[in-house]
This record gives structure tokens, sequence and C-alpha cells, in this order.
């Protein structure tokens, strides 16, 4: 998952409502979203080559996303696969926050992350790069939030224009159909508004889109999801074409 921006807490009867894209390599294979055989509380899409989930709910209401966060001079090629952070909140029972405390034990054994995992009654962020003060997590208070490669609201050309239009759509309870196609938007952010990651600035500008395109890489999945006051939860997942460029 590499873009997420979602609203907690303000939608009357949708304590959480989220739209999300997955951006990934075009050969990491990976199965749509569905319950899980081997775990069938699950519904997600799953990654079929480490086996963990980028974004998934549960029937009981539970949620959990994940982002990476970008920075090539921080990755190691060794660390376990950030999927199973997901899934092991969706498959579990201890609330977002205990889970989160659990997890700073071995939090340092990932490459970076952001990661959200909440139900109804509790939304919590946490990232293994955060500062000092928030490497407890952080409960969020009602609130639109935006997550894309850093952490969280940090004002990437993608989250600022996304997160208006999601605010927009929201306040003008437009159609699912229309949460999708701002997922689609293909702008290209301008240069001096990219950030520095750490790769080239023409790495920048083609992963600055929300929706990215390119030959090997790019966005897979498009996703919204609504968990509802009544605990129950509601995933819609569209498959995004390979590009041909």
């Amino acid at each position: 998952m590499c873009l997420i921006v979602f609203a907690w807490q303000l939608v009357p009867g949708a304590p959480l409502v989220a739209a999300a894209n997955r951006d990934e390599f075009y050969d990491r294979p990976a199965s749509p979203a569905a319950w899980w055989e081997d775990h069938p509380e699950i519904y997600a899409g799953r990654d079929l080559q480490a086996g963990g989930t980028w974004l998934g709910i549960t029937r009981s209401g539970r949620f959990a996303a994940l982002t990476n966060i970008r920075n090539p001079a921080d990755k190691r090629i060794d660390a376990p696969s950030r999927g199973s952070l997901a899934t092991d909140f969706l498959n579990g029972v201890t609330t977002a926050e205990r889970y989160v405390q659990q997890l700073q034990e071995c939090a340092d054994h990932y490459n970076g992350f952001n990661l959200l995992v909440g139900d109804r009654e509790q939304l919590v962020w946490y990232s293994n790069r955060a500062q000092h003060d928030e490497r407890n997590g952080r409960a969020l208070a009602p609130g639109l939030y935006g997550l894309s490669n850093a952490l969280l609201d940090t004002p990437w050309p993608k989250v600022v224009r996304t997160k208006a239009q999601f605010a927009s759509l929201l306040c003008q309870r437009a159609p699912e159909e229309a949460f999708f196609e701002m997922l689609s938007d293909t702008t290209v952010a301008s240069d001096c508004r990219l950030p520095k990651t750490g790769v080239d600035i023409e790495t920048e500008r083609w992963l600055s889109p929300v929706l990215i395109r390119s030959p090997s890489y790019g966005t897979r999945v498009s996703t919204m999801v609504t968990v509802r006051g009544d605990g129950s939860a509601v995933l819609l997942e569209k498959q995004v074409a390979a590009s041909e460029g």
C-alpha cells in the first residue's frame, strides 16, 4: 500500500472510511481481495510471495493497512516481510494499542513502515521510523488523514491533493465510483514540490502521481473500506491494469 487517505470518526454511521492504492512490482504475485481459507475471519488481498497483506478487514470490523517508508539507504535485504504486521493484527484479538505496544519489541527488525490498526472504537498509527515522542504509536483523534511512503500527513503533493478531493467527495456523499476515479489520478507533481527520498529526480517524478504507471512497477489495485457503526465492514477493490509503456 502506497497511498491511503481516511476519515476517522467524521462520517455519521461510519467511524472509518478509507481510500487506498497499492503500488508494487508487476511481477510480484498477489491474489485479489477474498476470504482467506486459512484465516476465515480475514477479507483482504494477499501477497503470494510472502503470504501477508497490505490492507484488510475482518468479519468483526477489525482493520489494518500498511505502507512502506521510502528510503533506499535504509533498506535491508534480509528484513522480514512487513505484510505480516497487518495480517497478525487482523488475525488477533488484542486491542490496537496493545498490539502496537507488543510490536515495538521487534519493530526495528523490519524495513521502514507505517501501520494503521483499529476497529470502530479506536484507530492507531505506528511507524518504526517515527520521531522518539511517537515511537509508542498514536491513537488518532477524529479527523482526515493521509499516508504515502513517508510519515503520517507528510505533505507530499499526492497526499495533499487526494485528501482535499476525498474531503470534498465525502461532503457531497459521492458514489463509490467517484472515489475510485479520485484514485486513478495520473497527474505528475512539479519538480519544485517533489519530495527527496534518496532516489533520482526522474524516479521521483514517475512516483509522484496518485496512480503510478511504469514498465515494471505501478499501482496494482485501488480499494475502498468502510467500517460501520455496528462493527461490520465493507471492502471494495478494483484491479488496475499494468502499464504497457
